[in-house]
This record gives structure tokens, sequence and C-alpha cells, in this order.
């Protein structure tokens, strides 16, 4: 069983270099995307593709705190997210990366919608998700500090194995 564990954190640990190695790539079209705009006019042009090397930046931001995620909680700490503190950590540091990054992309989308106005339906069901996911996430955050309390030990528990972090 031990070995099957093993292979599980060597896949874990491939699987974050992958998305390290994804976020550089984002972060490499993002640099050629805003160098593009100093070499050209500065115009309202160059504002929608500096916006968009933002979101192609928020992308590469998620795909990086992915692959830290990934090798601080089933690499380095070999943490099984099982208990609710884990799963609270876990989920809370995957969301707020998403949401920066929806948000982002929700100002992209309201830049591009000066053009075609009918865009603005598109833009605020992506804004309305974002709500709703937030909300979401404080109602999870909320229940999940109950359990907590269930098993204090679980707590104690995972903020010892930060100690591995440093």
């Amino acid at each position: 069983m031990k070995a099957f564990l093993r292979a599980f954190s060597i896949l874990h640990a491939l699987m974050a270099a992958l998305f390290a190695l994804a976020a550089v790539g984002l972060i490499l079209v993002a640099g050629k995307i805003g160098f593009g705009v100093l070499a050209g006019d500065i115009d309202l042009g160059a504002a929608e593709r500096i916006i968009e090397a933002m979101g192609v930046l928020a992308a590469a931001v998620v795909a990086l705190q992915i692959a830290q995620t990934i090798a601080e909680e089933e690499v380095v700490r070999d943490a099984h997210v099982s208990g609710p503190t884990r799963v609270r950590r876990f989920l809370s540091r995957f969301l707020v990366v998403v949401v920066v990054a929806l948000a982002i992309e929700a100002l992209v989308a309201t830049f591009r919608a000066h053009e075609d106005s009918a865009q603005l339906v598109h833009v605020a069901a992506v804004v309305g998700a974002i709500g709703a996911l937030l909300a979401g996430w404080g109602v999870f955050v909320h229940l999940n500090r109950s359990a907590e309390e269930l098993e204090p030990e679980a707590m104690q528990e995972a903020k010892s194995e930060d100690s591995k972090l440093k």
C-alpha cells in the first residue's frame, strides 16, 4: 500500500510541475502581448490588449497556485485531504485564485463589450456566477468552521504540518 501511495505522490509532483510549466508559458504569452502593445500605437485597442494580457496572467496565477497547492498538500505535507480543516484550507486556496481570475476575465469582457453591447449579458452572467461562488464559499467556510470545532485535534494536526513548509 505504501508503494501505491508513493506512486500517487510522484504523480502529484508531476502534475504540479506541468501546471508550473503551463504558468510559465502563459507568462511568456502575456509578456509578448504586453511588449507588442508597447511597440505599437497607444490607443483604446492597446488598452484592450493590455487587459487581455492581464487575463492571461490571471490564468498563469491560477496555474501556479494550483501547482503550489498540489505540491504543498500532496507532496511536501503528504496530507490527504480528508478532515474538515484540510478541506477548507485546500478549497480556500483554490477558490481565491479562481474568483480573482474570473473577476479579471469579467473585466476583460466588459472592455470588449464596448464594441458589442450584446456581450454585456454574458459579462453579467460571469459577474453573477462570481457572486454565487463567493456566497457559496462563505456558506461552506461557515459550516466547515462548525465541523472543525467538533474535531480540534484535526486543526492542531493541520497546523503542525505547516512546519514542513518552513
